[in-house]
C-alpha cells in the first residue's frame, strides 16, 4: 500500500516542481506585458496565485515523504533507528492525521458552499469556479493523510520490537482519556500549552505539526473553547493562499537554488581567496564577502553554509587557520541571508506585521552592511594580535591578474542583485515580480557559466517545492496555534503585561528582544516569526513604536537564532558538511564572538534608529 501512496506522492511532487518553474515564467511574462506594453490580465494574475497555491499545498505530502518538515533534532539525531521510527509513528497518529481530518471537514464545507453559491472572482475579468481552488485545499490534506499512513507503515516495518511503540501509545491514550474528563487544570492552560509544545519540539516531532496538533488538542479539552474555535481555520488558510506578497517566497528560493547549483559560489570563493589571501585573515574575509554576495543573491542559509564548509573550510585549515575562526566566519557569514535583502525573513515579517516588503528591504541594507563591516574588522584585529590564527598566503600570480579574474566573476551576480533589489527599491516592480526576474536572471547566469541543464532545473524546482511547503505548513500550524492561544487569553495577557507592567516602550523593546533571543536557542526563526511576532504587533502599535524599525530589530535578532548553541541550524549544517575536520566544541567556540557582534549590531540600530532610513522611507 505504501508503495502506491509514495508513487502517487512522487508524481504529484514532480508536477508541482514543474509548476514552480511555470509560476516564475508567468509572473515575469505578466510583469513585462504590464510595464512595457500596458497589457494586464486579471485572469492571468489569478492563475499565478492558483499555481502558487497548488505548489505549496500539494507539496505538503511530498515534503513529508522526504522528511523535509523541519524538526528540532538536537536529541532526535542521536536517537536509535527504533526510537526515530516510534517518534515518526506517534507524530503521524497523534498530530498529523487528527489535525488533517479535522481540517478536511472545514475545507469540504468551504468548497461545497463555494460550489453551491457559484462563487466567482470579485474582480472584473477574473476566474470563475472559485470552488476549484478551494477544492485544492481539501485534496492537499487528503494527500497529507495518505502520506502519513504510508509513513506509519514504513516506520512500523523498521521496528524490531513493538514494545516501545505500544507502551508509548498506551500512555498517549491514557493521558488523552484523562484530558477529556475536563479535570481542573493544575497549571494555567496557557502555560500547559507552552510546556506541551516545548516538550514535543524538544522530543523531535515536526515543528509544523506540533503547533497544529497542540492547538487542536487544547481546543478539544478546554471547556470554554471547544473545536468551534478552529472552524474558521480553512478560511484563514485560504487568506494565506491569496496573499500575493508570500508568492515571492518560492520564487526567491528557486532563484537561490539555481545559483547554488550553477557553481557560482565555488568560483567566487576561489577567486576571493586569491584576492584577499595575502592579508592576515584574508581567507576569512573572503568568506564574509562571498557570504554577503550569496545572501543578496540566494538568501538560503543552509546552502550557503554547506557550500562554504565544503570549499573554504579545507582550504583555511590547510593554510593553518584556527578552526574556531574558520568555523565562526563560515557559520556567521552563511546567516547574512537572514538580514540582507532579498531575505525570506523580511518577506515573512512584512506579511505578519502588515508592512511593505520593499520598505523592509530598504531598511535592512544598512544593518546588513554594519554586520559585514563588524565581521571584517573583528577578523583583521584578531589576526593582527594573534599572528598564528590566520596567516597570510603568498602567491606568485600577479595581483592585477587576480583582481581582474575576481571582478569578472563578481560582476554577473552583482548585476543580478542590483537588478532585483534596484527594481524593488525604485518601486518599479513588486518583490514577487522582481523575484521572478531573478529566477530568469539566475537561469541566464547558469547558462553563462555553462552549468544550465535539465538536472539543474529538476534539482532546483523540486527542492523549492519541499522548502516552500515546509514553510507554509508551519504557517498553517502557527495560525491554528495563534487562534487557540488568543482565545485562551494569551494576547490579552501579553498586552496587559507589556502596556501596564512596563514603564516605557524601551522596556518592551528590551524584554521582547531578550525573549526572541532566548527562543532562538531552541526554535527556528520561522516558528518565532509566525507564532511570537503576531502577539507583539498590536503592542508595538499601542506603544507607538516604529513598526519598520522594530521589524529590523527582530530580523537581526532572528539571524542570531541560526548561530546560538545548542540548536542553531547553521551549526548543524556546518558540522554535517565538515565531518571530522572540526569538532562541535570548536564550532561553538568559533561562533561566540560573532554572536557578540550580532548583538552589537542590534544595539547600534537600537541606539541610532535613523540608520535604517538612509536609503529612504
Amino acid at each position: 500500500m505504501n508503495y502506491y501512496i509514495d508513487t502517487l506522492t512522487k508524481k504529484i511532487g514532480f508536477i508541482t516542481a514543474i509548476l514552480a518553474l511555470i509560476l516564475a515564467l508567468l509572473v515575469g511574462y505578466d510583469a513585462t506585458m504590464r510595464y512595457l506594453f500596458s497589457e494586464g490580465s486579471i485572469a492571468l494574475q489569478e492563475i499565478e496565485w492558483h499555481i502558487f497555491d497548488i505548489v505549496f499545498l500539494f507539496g505538503l505530502s511530498y515534503a513529508l515523504k522526504h522528511d523535509k518538515h523541519v524538526r528540532v533534532d538536537i536529541f532526535f539525531v542521536n536517537y536509535s533507528t527504533q526510537t526515530k521510527a516510534v517518534v515518526q509513528i506517534l507524530s503521524m497518529i497523534i498530530l498529523v492525521i487528527p489535525f488533517s481530518l479535522f481540517f478536511l471537514s472545514g475545507a469540504l464545507d468551504m468548497t461545497v458552499q463555494s460550489y453551491l453559491q457559484n462563487e466567482i472572482s470579485s474582480d472584473p475579468g477574473g476566474l470563475t469556479n472559485r470552488f476549484l481552488i478551494k477544492g485544492v485545499l481539501f485534496l492537499a490534506f487528503i494527500l497529507l493523510v495518505l502520506q502519513a499512513i504510508s509513513e506509519i507503515i514504513k516506520s512500523y516495518n523498521k521496528l524490531a520490537s513493538k514494545k516501545m511503540l505500544f507502551i508509548s501509545l498506551g500512555i498517549v491514550v491514557l493521558l488523552f482519556t484523562l484530558s477529556l474528563l475536563h479535570l481542573p487544570f493544575l497549571l494555567d492552560p496557557l502555560l500547559l500549552m507552552f510546556l506541551l509544545t516545548l516538550f514535543l519540539l524538544m522530543s523531535g516531532f515536526q515543528v509544523a505539526f506540533v503547533f497544529a496538533g497542540v492547538a487542536l488538542f487544547f481546543a478539544l479539552i478546554s471547556e470554554e473553547l471547544g473545536l468551534h474555535v478552529l472552524q474558521m481555520l480553512p478560511y484563514r488558510v485560504y487568506g494565506i493562499m491569496g496573499n500575493v506578497t508570500l508568492m515571492a517566497v518560492p520564487l526567491f528560493i528557486l532563484m537561490g537554488l539555481i545559483l547554488e547549483k550553477s557553481k557560482m559560489a565555488e568560483d567566487l570563493l576561489f577567486s576571493m581567496g586569491q584576492l584577499f589571501g595575502r592579508v592576515r585573515g584574508g581567507l576569512a574575509i573572503s568568506v564574509v564577502v562571498v557570504g554577503a554576495i550569496l545572501a543578496a543573491s540566494t538568501g538560503i542559509v543552509g546552502a550557503s553554509v554547506v557550500m562554504m564548509s565544503l570549499i573554504a573550510l579545507p582550504l583555511m585549515l590547510k593554510h593553518n587557520y584556527s578552526p574556531e575562526l574558520a568555523t565562526g566566519a563560515i557559520a556567521s557569514s552563511g546567516t547574512l541571508g537572514q538580514i540582507i535583502p532579498p531575505s525570506i525573513v523580511l518577506i515573512v515579517l512584512g506579511d505578519q506585521m502588515h508592512l511593505s516588503v520593499g520598505d523592509l528591504f530598504k531598511s535592512a541594507v544598512v544593518p546588513g552592511l554594519i554586520l559585514i563591516i563588524l565581521y571584517i574588522l573583528y577578523i583583521l584585529l584578531y589576526a593582527h594580535f594573534n599572528k598564528n590564527v590566520a596567516p597570510a598566503i603568498e602567491s606568485d600570480e600577479a595581483y592585477g591578474k587576480v583582481v581582474k579574474k575576481a571582478l569578472k566573476l563578481i560582476a554577473p551576480p552583482l548585476l543580478l542583485i542590483i537588478a532585483v533589489l534596484g527594481s524593488i527599491f525604485a518601486g518599479v516592480a513588486s518583490p514577487t515580480e522582481s523575484a521572478s526576474f531573478g529566477v530568469i536572471g539566475a537561469l541566464l547566469l547558469a547558462g553563462y557559466n555553462g552549468q544550465f541543464s535539465l538536472k539543474l532545473l529538476q534539482y532546483a524546482s523540486i527542492e523549492t517545492v519541499k522548502l516552500t511547503s515546509m514553510i507554509f505548513m508551519i504557517l498553517i500550524g502557527a495560525t491554528a496555534f495563534s487562534l487557540v492561544f488568543n482565545e485562551l487569553g494569551g494576547d490579552v495577557m501579553a498586552m496587559e503585561f507589556f502596556t501596564n507592567d512596563m514603564g516605557s516602550e524601551w522596556q518592551f523593546v528590551l524584554i521582547s528582544m531578550l525573549v526572541i533571543f532566548m527562543l532562538g536557542f531552541f526554535i527556528d526563526f520561522i516558528e518565532i516569526a509566525f507564532v511570537v511576532v503576531p502577539i507583539l504587533v498590536p503592542i508595538v502599535h499601542a506603544l507607538g513604536i516604529d513598526p519598520v524599525w522594530f521589524a529590523i530589530l527582530i530580523a537581526l535578532n532572528l539571524q542570531a537564532s541560526f548561530l546560538t548553541p545548542p540548536f542553531g541550524f547553521a551549526l548543524f549544517y556546518l558540522k554535517g558538511a565538515s565531518g571530522n575536520m572540526v569538532t562541535t566544541g570548536q564550532i561553538y567556540r568559533g561562533v561566540l564572538p560573532f554572536i557578540g557582534l550580532q548583538i552589537l549590531a542590534l544595539l547600534i540600530i537600537v541606539m541610532f534608529p535613523n540608520l535604517i532610513y538612509i536609503f529612504g522611507k
